[in-house]
């Protein structure tokens, strides 16, 4: 069942949708482009904002899926064999190459998630690759309906990370 919050923003090439009940206010798109993303504008999101490549790097950063893109058209068979299917999204090799994967670096944010960027996989309890991405929040609280991954929960229970 979709959720009624849910937007859709489109240009000729692609549609971002954006899932508020996924977002845990990462800021990584208003950071990275300011000129699409502005929480301040209503709409927040201008797909005129910045060309559709750009866009699509930066919505392949969003930690917790809250973003995403498809193309709004058919993709031929040429455009298959340029793009690679990570998980349940779509990666332009030209964005990521396969051969020049990035290191991964872990982030430990304040009194919130562990954000994991860099090429890497989640792998499930059976062995099985749960999902390949290129940025995740993971949660730490121990609250999230989202397991493993942080839905900002953390902001609801106010959780505090405790010094040792």
């Amino acid at each position: 069942m979709e959720d009624p919050r849910d937007r859709q923003y489109t240009n000729e090439e692609i549609t971002v949708f954006w899932k508020p009940s996924k977002c845990i206010h990462a800021t990584t798109c208003f950071r990275e482009l300011i000129e699409v993303f502005n929480p301040g504008r209503r709409p927040w999101v201008n797909m005129e904002g910045a060309p559709t490549r750009r866009i699509i790097e930066v919505v392949n950063k969003c930690p917790t899926q809250a973003l995403e893109w498809k193309y709004n058209r058919e993709m031929d068979q040429k455009e298959l064999q340029m793009n690679q299917v990570r998980g349940d999204e779509v990666t332009p090799k030209t964005l990521q190459e396969e051969d020049n994967q990035r290191p991964v670096k872990v982030n430990l944010m304040k009194n919130g998630p562990i954000v994991v960027e860099g090429d890497f996989k989640v792998i499930g309890a059976d062995g099985n690759t749960l999902r390949s991405m290129l940025m995740t929040s993971f949660c730490r609280c121990g609250g999230s309906k989202s397991m493993p991954y942080c839905d900002g929960t953390h902001r609801k229970i106010g959780f505090i990370e405790k010094d040792d």
